[in-house]
């Protein structure tokens, strides 16, 4: 297939301002469109011409858009068909991706959006990359194990290759979830030390009063049950690396002697005499404002400046431009396997509800609601009744977006002012089924209003 010029795509809709819009919409972007009133129509269409794409809507008075579905894939197994419907229920949408529909898109939808999933249907079509090209496309992985090309992360890819071959401790902070540890395995796959042990120490999952021992070892005979020598976590990490998650866990006893491993490289088993020496790289992480703990003299600061030589901030999910659909597919084709599902993508509205949620959980949150979705789902793609998110946190969201503090680089109140309307438009919209009428009444504005603020904000729906 050659240039965007050439591909075909039929639209079907029994709303004929639906289909006059899509006709307008679609020939802008370049594609040679035709239209259908009725599921009769399109099946006589797709008798006698071939389409590269499929747009119908699924109530119709007729013929509803599955048999549509059904008839486009009968004709051409490989047909890509787009659902669209503003009665968007669980059971036709696992119907429409059981019957093989690329995506399924609830009105109202934004026009760019639209218009970037009918591209990427058409991509879907054109002839696999070479394998050095299709390597060139996979999703973005640095060190074999982090995701995303966000800005945010790039920096942190840099950290890693500058401080990964060097003597230097290291202090990584950022919210639970973001994947502290394996920037700390990062690290030390790049360093000379990548042959030895990487041990990973649970400051906050070891008790109090078996930290000390776990660290350093014991002597037979040190305390009721030490019945032999015993080698702590140091001892197995000598030559390599030694992670300490949640370091601002650690009591301050075990701070001060701590301290003293790292100054003198030297330790003493529980219950022993003699000094043992040892050579490892100390890694830490936290998810609390360790320089808060200081100030209040809860985390000592001699050892906060021995730990924090080289600091790494791992950003939250939320501020990672664009790692989310990478991330997300990530984890949609390991679950996908793991749990012998042919779940293969995740739809258009699934997607957008994703990047509207705050993420608190962070990368980990992320991972185990596409795990759930995966486990859950009884079509090949993720729907939106699938997603287990937290209706709570949603609502959070949107009173955090509305209070927005006035900083002194300013804010953009048309943006902050759109998102508020957008969320009331489509809560009225959800309320009232799809019916313009009842939303405007909710709102208390006047259809021609709504249809102007639809109009604003790019989001289209069907007239009643």
């Amino acid at each position: 297939m050659s240039g965007k010029e050439t591909q075909t795509i039929l639209a079907v809709d029994d709303e004929r301002s639906m289909r006059e819009f899509l006709e307008i919409l679609l020939t802008k972007e370049g594609y040679q469109v035709s239209t259908a009133a009725s599921g009769k129509e399109a099946f006589e269409l797709l008798e006698k011409n071939k389409f590269d794409l499929v747009i119908t809507d699924i109530k119709m008075q007729d013929i509803n858009g599955i048999e549509v579905l059904k008839k486009a894939k009968a004709i051409n197994h490989d047909s890509i068909v787009i659902m669209i419907s503003a009665f968007a229920t669980a059971e036709t949408a696992v119907e429409a991706m059981r019957e093989g529909a690329y995506d399924y898109i609830p009105k109202p939808f934004k026009v760019r959006d639209f218009k970037k999933i009918v591209k990427d249907a058409l991509d879907s079509r054109k002839p696999k990359p070479s394998d050095e090209a299709e390597a060139h496309h996979k999703v973005p992985m640095h060190f074999g194990c982090l995701i995303g090309d966000s800005p945010q992360m790039r920096k942190v890819y840099d950290l890693i290759e500058r401080v990964g071959p060097t003597k230097s401790n290291i202090f990584i902070s950022g919210e639970s979830g973001t994947g502290k540890e394996l920037v700390a395995k990062a690290i030390h796959r790049q360093s000379p030390r990548k042959d030895k042990a990487f041990v990973v120490i649970n400051c906050a999952g070891i008790p109090e009063t078996l930290i000390e021992s776990e660290l350093f070892g014991y002597k037979k005979g040190a305390f009721t049950g030490a019945t032999a020598d015993k080698e702590g976590l140091f001892d197995a990490a000598d030559g390599g690396t030694v992670f300490f998650d949640e370091v601002g866990e650690l009591t301050p006893a075990i701070q001060v002697k701590l301290l003293r491993v790292i100054q003198g490289r030297t330790y003493t088993a529980v219950g022993g005499t003699e000094e043992r020496s040892v050579d490892v790289r100390f890694i830490s992480a936290t998810n609390k404002d360790l320089e808060s703990e200081v100030i209040k003299e809860k985390f000592r600061e001699d050892l906060f400046f021995r730990l924090n030589v080289i600091h790494i901030a791992m950003p939250p999910l939320r501020e990672r431009d664009g790692d989310l659909p990478p991330l997300a597919q990530h984890f949609l084709e390991k679950y996908s396997a793991e749990l012998g599902k042919d779940v293969r993508k995740i739809s258009a509205y699934a997607m957008d509800l994703l990047k509207q949620y705050h993420f608190p959980g962070n990368v980990r949150e992320l991972e185990n609601i596409i795990e759930r979705s995966v486990a859950l789902e009884a079509s090949n793609i993720v729907l939106p009744e699938s997603l287990t998110l937290s209706n709570f946190q949603r609502e959070r969201n949107r009173d955090n977006r509305r209070r927005r503090d006035l900083t002194p680089e300013g804010i953009n109140l048309d943006q902050i002012l759109g998102e508020i309307e957008r969320d009331y438009i489509l809560k009225s919209l959800e309320m009232s089924h799809g019916s313009k009428q009842r939303a405007a009444a909710l709102l208390s504005i006047t259809m021609r209003s709504l249809r102007y603020r639809l109009d604003k904000l790019g989001m289209v729906t069907s007239p009643d």
